[in-house]
């Protein structure tokens, strides 16, 4: 079984191409929580990293399933770069659950963290470029999980310790409220950010505009990014930043494979 979360797509993609080569199939987090998983010989934790750690909708999935018998965990990380010691992090919070974790895997892909200075989306050449890595990074993954093997394949960057320990919680703590999102006078009304919400966050005002009510946004910043106008920004961070989420059109219109 592959548990899914993907802020923009970027996941999906790499948990598509897994449950293909592995034949597993998905199940995505926000309907695995709070339930019971039996009888599975090998789990699969697909996620993107966030602030070089583990998302707070994944770290609540964690927390709130239970899974009987003795499944085998690993974690593939989709990543704009680096993962910094988000491996480390996840392995811990499964490790306290008394799950047994084998090996931890990392796969770049677009960047889609806009929201602070510094931070923007890649070139459509280093998009395209990540895009085609992507199929055969997956592949080589899928090998080692079938083959059984308990070593981390990862990119930790410069100074992960910094990262996960010191910037993950400052980001978790200052940085990951809803309060600075708003709608531009572009806004539509389409209610699209709203229907993508994984944590439902995001309501229609009586003014046709996106309102966003205080709890535990998942920061995947899918409404921003699928926001048809550009209308949604966070703050000034996003003013003038680039969109970007997968969808098989992109592949399409380069002519990479598309893994189906």
């Amino acid at each position: 079984m592959i548990i899914l979360f993907s802020g923009n797509g970027n996941t999906t993609r790499v948990a598509s191409l897994l449950a293909e080569a592995l034949g597993e199939r998905i199940c995505r987090v926000e309907d695995a929580m709070s339930r019971t998983i039996r009888n599975e010989h090998r789990i699969i934790w697909c996620f993107p990293v966030y602030a070089w750690g583990v998302p707070r909708i994944v770290r609540r999935c964690i927390s709130d399933m239970n899974i009987s018998g003795k499944a085998a965990h690993y974690l593939v990380c989709s990543c704009g770069d680096d993962i910094g010691y988000a491996d480390r992090q996840w392995r811990r919070m499964l490790e306290q659950k008394g799950w047994c974790t084998a090996a931890s895997y990392s796969v770049q892909m677009p960047n889609t963290y806009v929201n602070l200075p510094g931070f923007d989306v890649d070139s459509a050449a280093v998009e395209e470029q990540k895009l085609a890595a992507a199929p055969e990074r997956v592949a080589s993954i899928a090998r080692q999980i079938a083959s059984g093997s308990e070593k981390d394949d990862v990119v930790r960057g410069a100074l992960p310790w910094l990262k996960t320990k010191v910037f993950y919680p400052f980001f978790m703590r200052f940085l990951s409220g809803t309060k600075p999102f708003r709608a531009t006078d572009v806004c539509i009304g389409c209610g699209l950010c709203a229907r993508q919400c994984p944590t439902a966050m995001i309501r229609m005002g009586d003014n046709g505009r996106p309102q966003w009510r205080r709890g535990d946004c998942a920061m995947c910043m899918r409404c921003y990014h699928h926001c048809p106008t550009h209308a949604i920004q966070y703050g000034r961070y996003t003013i003038k930043k680039g969109q970007y989420y997968f969808s098989e059109d992109r592949v399409a219109d380069q002519g990479l494979p598309t893994g189906d």
